[in-house]
């Protein structure tokens, strides 16, 4: 069994950051991740509101950039999935689909994943027409006409990418307004191929093989009406993965880590950071902010619990 002064679980911007500063602090650090460095970050079209990058920088190009930084100071990579996690002696047994390690500190920066509509139509299809993910999906689209659903940044700055590619573009939304930044809002106003349609929400996503289109219901039930499209972007918020956490650690009633300010969790050794805790803001730059953080708190709990303190 690898033994590591910290295991991180997750490789998305706080898991990332989160390794930058543990293997600066001279940790022996180790990064799991299950699918691919970045997380949701990486299926973002463009990012223009992080700190020092001038003019836009595509999710994945920043994502790259960060765990190369990691891997300079030290930390070092791996992919796999976490299914496991217990207490062994003083320390903590991390069980991977590619292995066991031993740890000192833990910390959880798993993130989250898309949140469902759960309506009719929409698992079967999904893949059919049905997407998660603009970016992956987006040139897919060129010349469809193509539903959003949701109200948010994410909704809002992936509709504007798809009309890179679709014929047209309708975002609905459940509220009167947007909830997405002004900014992003106003380009949206301004773009031809953009339909906004407010205080309506989909009901069901048609279609036997391929999507054929949505039927769409105003929230004061004063009409329905069916509109015809080749693909469905559901992007409604997110849930956390946290489902093997249940038990280990504090969760809130939407399954997301309670954590206190110095992303410490219910249970000593194991802190947490990102989408995956539970917050208000769910940002790049604040995930990174909570990975330093975190890799500070579990570096201080480390070195007491070592008997290496600085006194």
């Amino acid at each position: 069994m690898d033994k590591y002064d910290i295991v991180i679980i997750g490789a998305g911007p706080a898991g990332l950051s989160a390794g930058i500063y543990t293997s600066r602090a001279g940790l022996k650090t180790l990064i799991l991740e299950k699918m691919f460095a970045g997380g949701q970050v990486a299926t973002i079209d463009m990012i223009e509101n992080y700190p020092g990058v001038s003019g836009e920088i595509a999710g994945h190009d920043l994502a790259d950039r960060i765990k190369k930084q990691a891997e300079h100071f030290g930390a070092k990579f791996e992919t796999g999935e976490v299914k496991a996690l217990a207490r062994d002696g003083k320390g903590w047994k991390v069980e991977a689909s590619d292995g066991v390690y031993s740890a000192s500190g833990v910390i959880l920066a798993g993130g989250a994943k898309p949140r469902k509509l759960g309506v009719k139509g929409e698992d079967g299809l999904t893949g059919k027409g049905v997407s998660y993910c603009a970016v992956c999906d987006g040139p897919l689209t060129r010349n469809k006409d193509v539903v959003v659903i949701g109200g948010g940044n994410t909704a809002a700055t992936d509709a504007e990418h798809l009309t890179k590619f679709a014929r047209s573009v309708t975002l609905i939304h459940r509220k009167d307004r947007l909830r997405a930044t002004k900014i992003i809002s106003d380009r949206l106003g301004d773009n031809p191929k953009v339909a906004l349609k407010l205080n309506s929400v989909v009901d069901e996503i048609k279609g036997k093989d391929l999507v054929e289109g949505v039927r769409v219901k105003a929230v004061d039930g004063s009409f329905i009406e069916d509109i015809k499209c080749q693909f469905v972007f559901v992007l409604v918020g997110i849930e956390p993965n946290t489902g093997w956490l249940k038990g280990i650690v504090k969760l809130d009633d939407g399954g997301f880590i309670v954590a206190d300010n110095e992303m410490r969790t219910s249970v000593e050794g194991i802190f947490a950071c990102g989408d995956i805790i539970s917050k208000h803001l769910r940002q790049v730059v604040t995930a990174a902010g909570d990975g330093a953080v975190a890799a500070y708190s579990a570096q201080v709990y480390v070195d007491e619990l070592m008997g290496r303190a600085y006194k």
